[in-house]
């Protein structure tokens, strides 16, 4: 079995975000990882790289879908929410018509490392009221369970692979998309079986794949099965999900299909008439 090679690989970038965070990025709001917008790999280790974390801030019209690998962030949002998420676990927003929110490292926490993925929404569901819910490390999902050299943590939605299939406590994000943590040992060889329609992206954050390295990310399209062989031991994020195929216009925390519906989501926000009546958690 042979690797399957990527369409296209992007590269993550240094940049910082919230209160001076240093992070990685890999983004395009033009369509080419649609259904994802962006991934950003938050990683340091000293304290001024991190704790000022992410103070309040709006967003609409997208989901998030923070996964933490080391440390820990606390939430707080216009709903009404206040959560904790530590190293394992997951928190799931979708923003629909509008939230406002804080992510703060904790206090205590020495380092932070993991992730924010942004998930598009169709335009039927950008105004849908929003939704939250944290996942605690012993809801997800693990394959196989008799062979310790290789995990496949699933976070969202429903996976096949050649070690088994599986499902993530998470049903899906966005319009059926989904999310996994992939821990392969040098050598190892996982297939993916993926319908034909599906976009999948394969960010290596630790470690390499052949034909990709730390800090890179696969994207792969019209495929039915997708090999990966570990060309060292690595630590992968895999996602999955078909484009939506609609505009994109973004500005900022704003992601919608028009320019007319950014400018009313910025009015919104300056108004104070963008977040949503408190809503009860999923």
């Amino acid at each position: 079995m042979n690797p399957t090679p990527p369409d296209s690989v992007k590269t993550a970038h240094p940049t910082q975000d919230g209160a001076g965070v240093k992070i990685r990025r890999i983004h395009d709001f033009r369509g080419g990882l649609d259904p994802f917008l962006m991934l950003d790999e938050l990683k340091a280790s000293a304290r001024e790289d991190y704790i000022g974390g992410f103070p309040a801030h709006p967003h609409r019209g997208f989901e998030t879908l923070t996964y933490l690998v080391h440390g820990g962030l606390t939430h707080e949002d216009s709903m009404g929410n206040q959560g904790r998420v530590e190293a394992g676990e997951a928190q799931w927003m979708s923003a629909g018509r509008g939230v406002i929110h804080s992510e703060m490292p904790l206090l205590d926490a020495d380092g932070l490392h993991g992730f924010q993925l942004w998930v598009n929404l169709p335009s039927r569901r950008k105004m849908d009221p929003p939704r939250y819910r944290d996942v605690r490390a012993d809801d997800m999902r693990h394959l196989p369970e008799d062979d310790d050299s290789l995990r496949f943590k699933a976070i969202a939605g429903s996976w096949q692979t050649s070690a088994g299939d599986t499902e993530g406590p998470l049903p899906q994000i966005g319009e059926g998309a989904a999310m996994a943590d992939l821990t392969l040992p040098a050598g190892y060889r996982l297939s993916l079986a993926v319908q034909l329609e599906d976009r999948v992206l394969a960010y290596v954050f630790d470690g390499e794949l052949i034909g990709l390295q730390t800090g890179q990310m696969g994207v792969w399209s019209g495929q039915t099965q997708i090999h990966l062989i570990a060309q060292q031991d690595a630590r992968v994020l895999l996602f999955k999900g078909r484009p939506l195929g609609e505009p994109i216009a973004h500005y900022g925390p704003f992601v919608m299909n028009t320019s007319d519906e950014i400018e009313r989501a910025i009015s919104d926000y300056q108004s104070g008439q963008l977040a949503a009546e408190p809503a009860s958690m999923d």
